[in-house]
């Protein structure tokens, strides 16, 4: 009868690999996208609050929300097209700056309709209900979508066939 001590380490290891591996340059973009996103969080409450109570656009909410908006999402952009999805097929900066903004939008939608549900259909409207509709459950859809879509349309994968493929790992393998 085999023993069943512990396994040894290198056969963790080996598991590991397995297990992991071919999820592993997701992981990377998903922890990438994460700190572009938060990043691009701090920029658009941050603009707006100093540009609504310190700045020019004093008693103009929505205009000092879109120039924040317009900021972190600019932002956003280049940090996704440089960092999280830099290994990834390369379109016209145009076309991907304007489908960009445009999923944004939709993600946007996802999040304002999280929202309505919540408040108008069901009922919940105090600040804590509205702020978990729009601020959780319509953030995190939102950005699941945002993802989803990034790598579907903005940023789409290459094949190793493609001429930008070099590019895309060479790009993909300097430390960024």
């Amino acid at each position: 009868m085999p023993e069943s001590g512990p396994v040894p380490a290198g056969r963790l290891h080996v598991l590991w690999a397995r297990i992991y591996g071919p999820f592993e340059a997701l992981a990377r973009e998903v922890a990438k996208f994460g700190i572009v996103g938060a990043i691009s969080f701090v920029i658009d409450v941050g603009l707006f609050n100093l540009l609504l109570y310190a700045g020019p656009l004093e008693g103009k909410p929505l205009t000092a929300k879109v120039a924040s908006v317009v900021v972190a999402t600019t932002f956003a952009y280049f940090g996704n097209r440089f960092w999280t999805f830099r290994h990834r097929g390369r379109t016209n900066m145009g076309r991907e700056y304007l489908l960009f903004f445009l999923l944004n939008g939709v993600a946007m939608l996802i999040a304002v309709g999280c929202l309505w549900v919540s408040h108008y259909l069901l009922g919940l409207d105090s600040a804590l209900a509205d702020n978990i509709s729009a601020n959780v459950i319509g953030l995190a859809l939102g950005t699941l979508f945002r993802f989803w879509s990034y790598r579907r349309w903005v940023f789409p994968a290459i094949s190793e066939e493609s001429a930008e493929f070099e590019l895309a790992e060479r790009d993909a393998s300097s430390p960024i």
